[in-house]
């Protein structure tokens, strides 16, 4: 008894220690080894008026986050907790020799289930373990206070999680792998969440498409490489009054590009001035073939070396321009025109000038109030208006409810714009272009009770102005624009977005038969994500999305074949109506809370982390599976086709060759049929002559032939003797 008492005391200890011993390599840690987060410093030389572009370091110390602690091979000093033959099994608490500290439930001997390990200093798991392993979910909190929740998988991060440092004001928000950043995160590096990167990583390295906001409002978005610009993408220098869209290699201006150069505004100027470059750039200067169009009309089409023109100089004079507006507006009205009589044209483009002229000052306004929503301060608002602003006036001034849609709109105003691009946000509307559109819908929609009263253009569009624009432009009524910071931070998902509602477009049924999308099919694209549950039930979001459209539905039925003009607006305002608080982690929430100061802060903090987890852990994965399904489903498809096209070719040749086979045999029994035939008939002569009584009739005898006797020549004697 005594032998086997000490048996199952042995065994009892070995138990905890097999697969602690598994993690072999894996030295003792109660030290802790250090990551840098820290950015790739470059500088982008734009020489002459090129500001010398520096990222700037969220902090100046190197942030730093830490690798998790690994369970090394120890010995248990003690245990208290109940056993079963002689193993560790339900809860119980376990000492380690070197001070660590287990305790949580155990099976068969094993660290199984919830529990929490404690290292000697201070580091702390507390989560699952499956045999000895830290698995699934779990938190790890430092001996300083920076913290980790999230997935586990192996000891490691691994899977979509939440880290904040205690003594830099880093935290970050997305995908892990084998411990490392890896996939879409967010990384803030300050508390005012004014210095942040939202984009891809691989193994803890910025690479992929991003978007990077410095702390002084610089801003990037577009491919990173190594920590570094690298791609496509547009940097605009806030402080600088500078933009540049084009081509980067590792930080600098490199291939094809546009420069701009932002000015001071003129009085009674459309825009602000500009100088603006458009060409070839090498290591950051501008080099080979490019135009300089200068703010004062001169431009330069021609050769660059070095930042220096290698040319002439040509200047642009459009001085002859006889609008009414001034040079610098130019409207397109002329398919409008096109549908009066030749007399009345001229009299009613200028007409339409003169009310245009009349309100200039309030619709320059207008238009420089929603171009720079969504976007970061810039000196003197320096902003194109794109569709996404544009949607908003519109729907801001109650035009989408004159029994037309904002899909219908982007119908009419499409004119030579690409079938694909007709529903795109991306779109820059020119104020001139933005003046003409807004003629084109008023007549579109008041042409009707001003046609018999005479130079009814220009009617149509003072009845629209000061009926629907003037009243309520400028005052939101979504959503989406209300708060600047939240409007910056989510317009960072506006490129995924767009991938997916052109995913999922389908060809319109009336021309110009355009990619769109219908209510019914958003519906069923969230329901194939697996997005709808009893927080966020179909009749919930029809509920928001006809709230801001009364035309979509009355008191009996809602019409669900209206088109989405953007995935992007419909999606946000999902979110944005709280619909994403049924998503987060509530125990995450709470830590994530705790980052920010008080008030609006905390509540911005809270928000912005519902809308990461939204997008990052079930929107776009949702997105990317149903993807990789339908791409499969394809695949299966094409090759169901060839495998019946295979069979078809199969059936061909097998069906050839048993009418061949067949052919064969039907000559093989014709012939056999022949022989049987001509058997059978020998067999009844044979039969015939061996009857008794026969008589055998004897063959007709042949004539002898006359044969002549042979003729006999006499030889001489004399001969004959002679020759002997």
């Amino acid at each position: 008894m005594a032998k086997d008492k000490k048996k199952d005391v042995k065994k009892s200890e070995r138990s905890v220690r097999p697969s602690i011993a598994e993690q072999g390599a894996r030295t003792e840690s109660s030290s802790i080894k250090l990551t840098d987060l820290q950015e790739a410093q470059t500088s982008a030389a734009v020489s002459d008026k090129d500001p010398e572009e520096v990222e700037e370091h969220p902090v100046q110390n190197t942030p730093q986050y830490y690798d998790e602690p690994v369970l090394t091979q120890l010995i248990v000093k003690s245990y208290e907790g109940e056993k079963v033959h002689g193993l560790y099994e339900g809860e119980g608490v376990a000492y380690f020799e070197g001070g660590n500290t287990y305790k949580g439930m155990f099976s068969e001997g094993f660290m199984h289930g919830q529990g929490t390990y404690t290292w000697a200093d201070g580091v702390k798991y507390e989560g699952t373990f499956v045999k000895n392993v830290q698995m699934f979910n779990g938190c790890y909190t430092w001996s300083d206070g920076s913290y980790y929740e999230g997935s586990i998988e192996n000891g490691l991060r691994h899977g979509f999680g939440f880290f904040r440092s205690s003594t830099h004001p880093v935290y970050y928000i997305g995908y892990w792998y084998k411990g490392k950043r890896h996939g879409k995160g967010t990384v803030f590096y300050d508390w005012e969440h004014t210095s942040w990167y939202s984009g891809d990583w691989v193994n803890n390295i910025k690479e992929g498409w991003g978007m990077r906001c410095y702390k002084s409002g610089n801003t990037y978005e577009g491919q990173w490489e190594k920590n570094v610009r690298h791609g496509r993408g547009r940097m605009r220098w806030l402080t600088d009054n500078q933009e540049y869209i084009g081509q980067w290699v590792y930080g600098i201006q490199h291939g094809y590009g546009t420069h701009i150069w932002f000015l001071k505004r003129m009085p009674a100027s459309q825009y602000p001035l500009r100088n603006k470059y458009i060409g070839n750039f090498v290591n950051g200067e501008r080099h080979g073939r490019g135009r300089f169009i200068y703010a004062s009309g001169a431009v330069y089409d021609g050769e660059w070396v070095c930042n220096k023109k290698h040319g002439k100089v040509r200047i642009d004079n459009n001085s002859e321009n006889p609008s009414t507006l001034g040079s610098d507006i130019e409207l397109d009205v002329s398919s409008l025109l096109d549908l009066l009589p030749g007399e009345e044209r001229q009299e009613e483009m200028k007409q339409v000038e003169f009310a245009v002229l009349r309100h200039i000052t309030e619709l320059r306004r207008i238009y420089s109030f929603y171009s720079s929503l969504g976007c970061d301060d810039a000196h003197d608002n320096t902003f194109l208006m794109t569709r996404l602003q544009f949607w908003r006036f519109l729907k801001d001034c109650q035009l989408h409810h004159s029994n037309i849609t904002l899909a219908e709109m982007d119908r009419i105003l499409s004119d030579k714009t690409p079938l694909e691009e007709i529903h795109s946000p991306y779109e820059t509307l020119l104020f001139r272009t933005f003046l003409s559109r807004l003629i084109h819908l008023a007549f579109h929609i008041y042409h009707k009770e001003h046609k018999d009263k005479g130079l009814y253009l220009s009617k149509c569009f003072v009845e629209m102005v000061s009926r629907n624009v003037i009243p309520t432009a400028c005052h939101i009524q979504g959503i989406l624009f209300s708060e600047q910071r939240r409007t910056v931070f989510v317009l960072s998902y506006i490129d995924k977005c767009w991938e997916i509602y052109r995913t999922f477009c389908r060809p319109n049924t009336r021309p110009p038969f355009e990619p769109t999308m219908k209510m019914r099919q958003f519906l069923w694209m969230l329901n194939d994500f697996k997005l709808l549950s009893k927080q966020l039930t179909a009749s919930r979001l029809v509920e928001i999305l006809v709230k801001d459209g009364p035309s979509l539905h009355d008191s009996s039925s809602i019409n669900l074949e209206q088109e989405v003009c953007s995935l992007l607006q419909e999606q946000l305002k999902l979110i944005l109506e709280n619909v994403a608080n049924s998503f987060p982690s509530a125990r995450m929430g709470r830590k994530y809370k705790l980052e920010a100061k008080t008030g609006k802060d905390k509540e911005f903090g809270q928000w912005m982390y519902q809308v990461q987890i939204f997008f990052i852990k079930n929107f776009f994965p949702a997105y990317h599976h149903e993807k990789a399904v339908r791409e499969k489903i394809k695949e299966n498809r094409i090759q169901d086709a060839e495998l019946a096209e295979l069979r078809k070719m199969k059936d061909e040749e097998l069906a050839k060759l048993i009418a061949e086979r067949e052919a064969a045999e039907a000559k093989r029994q014709e012939e056999a049929t022949v022989e049987k035939e001509s058997s059978e008939s020998k067999n009844t002569a044979n039969k015939e002559l061996e009857e008794p009584g026969a008589q055998l009739v004897p063959p007709p005898k042949e004539e002898a032939s006359v044969i002549p006797p042979p003729v006999v020549t006499k030889v001489p004697a004399g001969a004959k003797r002679k020759k002997k």
